[in-house]
Order: C-alpha cells, then sequence, then structure tokens
C-alpha cells in the first residue's frame, strides 16, 4: 500500500486543524512571555509552551487518527501504522524565548516506506503557513509558491547555519569556500530558511549539523512540492539524517559537490 491509500487532501485538512489548535496554544503565550525554561541533557532549551503544544496535538491525532503512529520531540513516539505523524511543537524555541517571532509549529506526514508525504509549517508570531503535499503543489497562505529559477551559484542567495558541527566534521573550508561562491549569504535559521527556498525568496539554505527527524520531516513535503530539493549534506534524501540541505533543485549537485570537495 501507498500514499495514495489515503486521501492526502484530507489530511491536509487535519493537519491544518491541528495547526490552529497549536497556534491557539503558541501565539499567547508568547506575546505574555509568561512561560518557564528548563534545559534539556543535551542543553537546549525547553519550555513548558513547547511540552503542552505536544500534548496538546498528540492528543489530537491519538483521538482522530488511531490507525496512525507518531513520534515527537518531547514525550518520543507510539502507535504502530504505515503513516506516522512527525512533531516539533516548537522550532526554534530559542527564538521563542527571546522573544524573536522566528518560530514555528512542524507537522509531518511520514509515510513507512515513502518517507515524508506531507508537511504543514505553522508560525503564527509571522504570520504566515507554509503547506504541501505529494501530488500537489506548495502554498504559503494560501497563495501558491514556487522555487526560483536561478541557475548558476554566483547569482544564488544562500542562507546557512554554519555551526561548531560543521567544524568538527572537517568542513570548514567547504563552507567558506560555498559563501565565498554564492553572490549573498544571509542566516534565516531553523524551518524559515527552508520555506524561503521554497517561496523563491532565497536559492539555498544548508542547515546545522545535528538536526534530528522531527525538525525535518514537515520541511521535504513542502519544499518538493514547490519544485525543490532537500537532502541531507551528502546529496542522499534523508529524513532521519543529522543535517538538511534544500536549493531550488537546479543548483543542489554544485552545493553538494562543493560541501563535499
Amino acid at each position: 500500500m501507498t500514499s495514495n491509500a489515503i486521501d492526502l487532501a484530507a489530511e491536509l485538512q487535519f493537519a491544518l486543524s491541528l495547526a490552529d489548535a497549536a497556534d491557539a496554544l503558541t501565539l499567547p503565550r508568547f506575546a505574555a512571555r509568561n512561560f518557564t525554561v528548563d534545559l534539556k541533557a543535551n542543553q537546549t532549551e525547553v519550555t513548558e509552551v513547547d511540552r503542552g503544544t505536544e500534548t496538546l496535538i498528540m492528543d489530537l491525532i491519538r483521538a482522530q487518527r488511531p490507525q496512525h503512529a507518531w513520534y515527537g520531540e518531547e514525550h518520543g513516539s507510539g502507535g504502530d501504522g504505515e503513516y506516522t505523524w512527525v512533531i516539533d511543537p516548537i522550532d526554534g524555541t530559542s527564538n521563542f524565548v527571546r522573544g524573536v517571532p522566528v518560530w514555528a509549529t512542524l507537522i509531518g506526514l511520514v509515510h513507512r516506506d515513502r518517507g515524508p508525504v506531507l508537511g504543514v509549517v505553522s508560525a503564527p508570531a509571522m504570520a504566515t503557513r507554509w503547506w504541501g503535499y505529494e501530488g500537489s503543489g506548495a502554498f504559503c497562505n494560501g497563495h501558491a509558491i514556487h522555487v526560483s529559477d536561478v541557475t548558476s551559484l554566483y547569482d544564488s542567495h544562500l542562507s546557512i547555519t554554519a555551526n561548531d558541527a560543521w567544524n568538527s566534521a572537517g568542513k570548514s573550508q567547504n563552507i567558506a569556500r560555498l559563501t565565498q561562491t554564492v553572490k549573498r549569504v544571509r542566516g534565516f535559521g531553523d524551518f524559515w530558511q527552508h520555506m524561503l527556498v521554497a517561496q523563491g525568496a532565497v536559492d539555498i539554505a544548508v542547515d546545522a549539523i545535528g538536526l534530528e527527524p522531527y525538525d525535518i520531516a514537515a520541511l521535504v513535503p513542502i519544499v518538493h512540492a514547490a519544485g525543490g530539493t532537500l537532502s541531507d549534506r551528502t546529496g542522499t534524501p534523508n529524513w532521519r539524517a543529522d543535517s538538511a540541505i534544500s536549493t531550488n533543485t537546479a543548483l543542489h549537485n554544485d552545493v553538494i559537490a562543493i560541501l563535499n570537495s
């Protein structure tokens, strides 16, 4: 059985309802600045809003999609189904904590064999939501989006998150070469840079090394539906990887070649 065995348009409506529920919880708490902050074992920040949002979403999934499995950043995984909902309740928690509006709830639907088939990225503090699914187009606030038509690295705009893990991987010179080759470099970070690729505002997004599946799953279907490519840093399509490189497709091989030369 493939992803065509279910109605992805109907699953999109369910995913959008999950995003509505998440936004109704996260945005007022962000605006009021009334939440606690803890550090996880890996020293990354987590708030009570992260945990509460994931609980809310997972409860809705278990109630309305009992045949599906689930996997989230804060509360782990469960269920046994051909499809799994993969949730990051707040991608960009550090921004959320500091009052920067660039954070989002990531909602991905992953098929056991085909990988991510549907994604919703909801950034309520930016009043922006992106979505797309296998076999459809990609959309931002209801408007169709598409990657850029830039074909030369020398004319391209790059967003990059070059964290210490890139240095530890021995890729500092590769990163430097890429930034020196493109026309303009920015650092939009997290989900946003990949959504900017999907809507054609940025041509390349190079994420940090150290990602988790819930950082990537929701992004893949949107970038692909917009005509782009998203892979790990070796060029392999892998939503479980520790890295994510998205481009307008025309530039992907050139970017991967520089990062691995």
